[in-house]
């Protein structure tokens, strides 16, 4: 697995420090004047099991047209293009800077992948920078120590999944077509559910050709098959999975490679269709595979099948929204579609209800509605004040999305109970329109990294 790594920040920050200790030599200049790196510099590097080019670059900073920090800058935009990856790196000790927020503003707007490094976090002083850091809207921070080596092993597992995405979703980065309208790229959409449900049938059904084998035994399918299609334009890759039965049933060695498979094709889908039976709808091992799939992060349709056998279809919907509602209730909305795979009934609806939770599984809110709201939600219930001193809620922004994942900062976050969590996450899913789609939120020790340092420190 080859790639190619920049390494981006203003001047000063510890770059070409990083740069050294990726490739165990001292290749780059370092000194505690900022811009002594004014060329980029590029070495074969090596994390663990990764092997890539490192490239290591002159500070970013505004500057004049003809001025050399301007040329020094333009190289420096030159490795991001180049780039499959790229780190911003900040100094968590001295905090966000403006110049920190501006360039992490271009670097948002980028194709390249961004990975928000907190260097020299080595004691307890760079604490609050690395909770500065989620202002920056580029997810959360991977805290390290270019000189002391501290920290690569946690930016090795969030590179192997960055890399991991790269390969799974090859073509799935925006990209702009001739109209000037961005194309999603490829959605991933796996069916899963237990044996015989159906799931090879409906990928039949959508594909318009018997493309995998199906039949009345339970177990055809072994592998997961992706297969590449369409929908409204829309570029598809269709992943047919094995069924999963309860774990303390698998005793089959190659059932269990099956499963595991089935269960990669879950953490790698954008959009995952649970097939259920219409004559036995959601029973325990269908919620287990549902619970399974929010907790992956998943965007979760239920596709009732075989519903043109159904006797008591206002039974069975019931006993379905009953169990969804008593299993899943941090989850709500759901979309529950009816269908027949072998008669075709309803796949269309199906089809759109997925293009439909990919949206919202995408979705991200503006840092000032969600601090409007923020402010709105707590002067309608008030967190509580254990000890009698309240918390306080002090700032939220959106993390990242797929699914939406959103950073509270707050005085006391171990002390905040996890009603009062739900409460929050019930709120975002009904005034910003989030149905169905699973929603984190994350709570983090922090002032308002906005606020001007003496007015926070007052509050």
């Amino acid at each position: 697995m080859t790639f190619t790594l920049a390494i981006l920040g203003r001047p000063n920050v510890g770059k070409s420090t990083l740069f050294n200790r990726l490739v165990g030599k001292r290749l780059a200049l370092v000194a505690p004047e900022p811009g002594v790196t004014r060329d980029r510099r590029e070495g074969q590097a090596r994390l663990y099991d990764l092997e890539f080019t490192a490239i290591d670059t002159a500070g970013l900073e505004e500057a004049a047209e003809d001025a050399l920090e301007r040329r020094m800058r333009a190289q420096s935009e030159r490795a991001l293009a180049e780039a499959d990856i790229a780190l911003l790196v900040i100094d968590a000790r001295a905090g966000l800077t403006p110049m920190d927020r501006h360039f992490a503003n271009l670097l948002r707007r980028a194709a390249t992948p961004v990975i928000l490094v907190a260097n020299k976090c080595e004691g307890a002083a760079a604490e609050a920078g690395v909770g500065e850091a989620f202002a920056l809207g580029l997810g959360e921070p991977v805290a390290l120590s270019a000189e002391h080596g501290l920290g690569l092993a946690d930016l090795h597992e969030v590179l192997k999944d960055r890399l991991q995405e790269r390969d799974a979703e090859a073509g799935d980065a925006l990209r702009e077509d001739e109209t000037g309208e961005a194309d999603t790229g490829t959605l991933q959409l796996a069916i899963v559910g237990r044996p015989n449900v159906g799931k090879s049938t409906l990928v039949n059904r959508l594909l318009g050709d018997e493309r995998v084998l199906t039949g009345p035994e339970a177990g055809i399918t072994r592998d997961s098959i992706a297969i590449e299609w369409s929908y409204k334009d829309r570029p598809i890759r269709l992943i047919d999975t094995a069924g999963l039965r309860k774990r303390a049933k698998i005793g089959d060695p190659l059932e269990k490679l099956s499963t595991y498979d089935t269960i990669r094709a879950v953490k790698y889908a954008h959009v995952v269709v649970l097939m259920v039976d219409a004559a036995a709808p959601m029973e325990k091992q269908d919620l287990t595979i549902a619970a399974h799939v929010i907790e992956e992060g998943r965007a979760l349709i239920i596709a009732v099948n075989k519903w043109d056998a159904c006797a008591d279809r206002e039974g069975a919907l019931r006993i379905l929204r009953d169990r969804l509602q008593r299993s899943l209730p941090r989850v709500r909305g759901i979309p529950v579609i009816t269908l027949s795979a072998l008669r075709g009934d309803n796949t269309n609806r199906l089809l759109d209800a997925v293009l439909g939770a990919y949206e919202i599984w995408n979705r991200r809110v503006s840092t000032p509605r969600l601090n409007r709201w923020l402010a709105t939600m707590t002067q309608a219930h008030p967190p509580p004040a254990p000890g009698g001193r309240r918390i306080k809620l002090r700032y939220m922004t959106q993390a990242r999305t797929r699914p939406p994942t959103f950073a509270v900062f707050c005085s006391r976050p171990k002390d905040l109970p996890d009603t009062y969590l739900r409460y929050l996450e019930n709120g975002l899913r009904e005034d910003f329109d989030l149905p169905g789609t699973p929603i984190r939120v994350n709570l983090r020790k922090g002032e308002n990294p906005y606020a001007p340092k003496d007015k926070a420190r007052r509050g």
